[in-house]
């Protein structure tokens, strides 16, 4: 059997990561980089933390307009599920747009198409994630649901592919994280976070419709700045995004914020790095999908910068809330709110056999 895994962000780098060695256990497995993602600390630095093989294909694409990317990622697709390769099966994880190009392109090559992920949804058409989910999902002949909600979504839509009630592969590479890899990190002692037992609030923002918003990255700068005056003892860690960071120097903000007192501005960091900021923090303030799952799998409050979220599990278990971009929120929801403890018990994502039950189903399927 030989299978391929379409891969080009962070997001996809850590889902593959979860499932290389069993797939590797049965199966050829062909790992292509689109190259959605280039820079260093969100691309490579995870192949090498989770000890992956070098990716067999390297697409270079780069950045560029959404249909610009998705089509130079087919373009390049096309030639290897045509030329070098006939793969009986291509995984494309979540909602990246490496993911639709990779279902679009296989399924145009007469490839079967597996999404790890599938069933999500925000039902918020303006996030170009939900275009991209919809698609791929309507696209797959396997569709590895995470959650019961992802597979009543699934039924509802009447979607043609088999629907497996898989749970998420972040429940396995998390473990692994904590048990393996985050005594490994030094990134806590580096950044000072353990001094005069200083407590912080971790904070990322990547999504186009916050990244791109003046009026949003103002509101955070202005909460930042009234959580500095009130509390001395808190510091904001904001490892930022390269997209987050040109948007604030283009409109002349990085300096305040860079400036801010008590605001600790890092480059992106790696996986392990960045769940270990994670499994220390009093709060996460996050606009990711992936980061909201993590801080439910940690135990650590999730205050999510948007209107909707794919993840309502979280919601419904009452770790995470979602608020508008409005400075006084922000502050009210870090300074007052908490979930209730134990929050985290319910294995609203599976009980960690996800990466078997992933490879239980292609092994029954190809085998038919």
């Amino acid at each position: 059997m030989k299978i391929a895994s379409v891969v080009g962000a962070r997001p996809n780098f850590i889902k593959v990561a979860a499932v290389h060695d069993v797939i590797s256990s049965f199966s050829e497995h062909t790992i292509i980089h689109t190259g959605q993602h280039y820079d260093y600390r969100l691309s490579e630095i995870f192949f090498k933390e989770f000890d992956l093989p070098k990716p067999n294909f390297e697409l270079g694409v780069g950045s560029g307009t959404p249909g610009v990317q998705i089509g130079e990622m087919m373009k390049r697709l096309q030639s290897i599920f045509t030329k070098h390769n006939k793969f009986d099966v291509v995984l494309v994880y979540g909602d990246t747009n490496s993911t639709f190009a990779g279902a679009l392109c296989a399924a145009k090559s007469g490839i079967k198409v597996a999404h790890i992920e599938a069933g999500l949804r925000s039902f918020d058409r303006s996030m170009p994630e939900e275009i991209n989910r919809i698609m791929t999902d309507h696209l797959s002949d396997y569709l590895f649901a995470p959650t019961r909600t992802a597979v009543s979504n699934l039924k509802r839509e009447h979607v043609n592919g088999r629907i497996v009630l898989s749970g998420d592969v972040s429940v396995e590479i998390v473990k692994r994280a904590v048990k393996k890899l985050i005594p490994k990190s030094h990134v806590v002692n580096d950044l000072r976070l353990n001094e005069h037992n200083a407590s912080y609030i971790l904070v990322t923002i990547h999504r186009a419709e916050n990244t791109y918003s003046k009026e949003t990255l103002l509101s955070l700068l202005r909460a930042c700045k009234i959580l500095s005056n009130q509390r001395g003892d808190l510091k904001i860690v904001f490892p930022i995004h390269p997209r987050t960071a040109n948007f604030l120097k283009r409109v002349k903000l990085y300096s305040s914020l860079k400036n801010c007192k008590n605001v600790h501005i890092t480059k992106p960091l790696g996986y392990i790095d960045f769940i270990a900021l994670m499994q220390n923090a009093k709060k996460i303030l996050t606009d990711s999908g992936g980061v909201q799952k993590e801080s439910y799998l940690l135990g650590i409050p999730c205050i999510t910068l948007r209107k909707n979220t794919e993840w309502v599990e979280t919601l419904k278990a009452r770790g995470n809330m979602l608020i508008d971009a409005n400075s006084d929120k922000i502050v009210n929801a870090i300074n007052d709110w908490m979930p209730p403890a134990h929050f985290n018990k319910r294995q609203i994502f599976g009980n960690g056999r996800t990466s078997e039950k992933i490879q239980n189903t292609l092994i029954e399927e190809t085998s038919c």
